[in-house]
């Protein structure tokens, strides 16, 4: 049921290891960190609860007033009104449970009210190791089955997975892929599916427009990017885990080197592209992301916030605090809609977590 939660959002100085409430950074070439004593935008009357009591989501997805969250352990959740209904995903592939993976992107087909179609990107393991692979979806009678698949034996290991899904305004399906931790050299093997935001038709063909001839491999030199938007004048945008700090959100060209595991942060190296922004030494660990009117909104666990990135300014702030892990954030209209993810081993759940909250966005600001 709808309800409006009441929380007190207040600003925090800015701690080592985790990016506290209320900060803004100037970033160029080396972070430089700036205080505010103003607290996160949103107030507590401001923000609705959409729909709680979800187990560890990871993707939203709206189509008309309906929601469909994806659940790492293997299910999603149609949220209707005041109605929440967990359904059943048959995969060909039992869900691996190790650390970080699962059922984790998973975006609707772009005629989906037509054909009831879309796709994931999931964890699963065999007696030769650990896997990626991303699929066809169908939603018959309220259970969702495994169909074609698009893309399998994208590296997985014990961490780094990638995982996000999203369809362009090319209407191609992007996937970012993670190094896989234990050999992060592959991100910059070609070779390799690991450590890329790959490019697919969707019936999973190679798109012969991409930027290697016969290679899914979109951009390279990635660690672990969890996030991807386009904003309105068509620059493709990438959140991705950082060693120890050093997050980035990256601007993404068809063909570029993003540097890891050679540079990271504010280093810069021929060849590859340096990130318009990174935490320096604090951790925002972002993931999902969405971008309106020339801003950025990322989702960030570590950091426990959600951040406005302002590319033009090359500013960054937090705009909603006080509630854990953030997961994913989608824009819809005025609104924008994201998902807590205190479930998930790593937070600390409050009563009702996890939750999919409603903010309008001007309210952000």
């Amino acid at each position: 049921m709808k309800r409006f939660l009441y929380v007190f959002l207040v600003m925090l100085m800015v701690i080592a290891g985790c990016s506290g409430g209320g900060d803004e950074t100037k970033l160029s070439g080396e972070v430089n960190q700036i205080p505010e004593d103003k607290e996160a935008i949103a107030q507590a009357d401001q923000l609705e609860v959409v729909a709680e009591n979800l187990e560890v989501p990871w993707s939203i997805n709206k189509s008309g007033e309906t929601f469909y969250l994806s659940e790492r352990p293997g299910s999603i959740v149609k949220v209707e009104g005041d109605n929440t209904e967990r359904q059943k995903v048959s995969f060909k592939k039992e869900v691996s449970q190790a650390a970080e993976a699962g059922f984790l992107g998973f975006v609707l087909a772009p005629d989906f009210e037509q054909s009831n179609k879309a796709f994931a990107y999931y964890t699963y393991e065999n007696g030769t190791g650990q896997f990626n692979r991303i699929v066809e979806l169908t939603l018959n009678n309220g259970e969702w089955v495994e169909g074609k698949l698009l893309l399998d034996k994208i590296p997985s290991g014990r961490f780094h997975h990638g995982g996000r899904l999203k369809i362009g305004p090319d209407g191609k399906l992007y996937a970012t892929a993670g190094d896989a931790a234990t050999n992060p050299e592959i991100a910059q093997d070609l070779g390799s599916l690991g450590g890329k935001i790959l490019r697919l038709n969707l019936d999973g063909s190679v798109p012969a427009d991409n930027p290697f001839e016969n290679s899914y491999v979109y951009s390279y030199g990635h660690r672990n990017p969890q996030g991807l938007a386009w904003s309105e004048d068509g620059k493709l945008y990438a959140s991705e885990h950082g060693p120890s700090a050093q997050d980035e959100i990256n601007l993404i060209q068809a063909g570029k080197n993003y540097g890891w595991p050679e540079i990271t942060g504010g280093d810069t190296k021929q060849g590859m592209e340096a990130p318009i922004f990174h935490s320096g030494s604090d951790t925002w660990a972002p993931s999902g992301m969405a971008a309106y009117e020339r801003k950025l909104y990322v989702a960030t666990l570590r950091g426990n916030a959600l951040r406005e990135f302002d590319p033009a300014a090359k500013t960054t702030h937090e705009v909603v605090t006080g509630l854990g892990r953030i997961r994913d954030v989608i824009v819809d209209g005025d609104d924008l809609f994201f998902i807590s993810n205190n479930t998930d081993g790593r937070g600390t759940p409050s009563e009702g977590d996890d939750k999919l909250y409603r903010v309008k966005i001007d309210q952000l600001r």
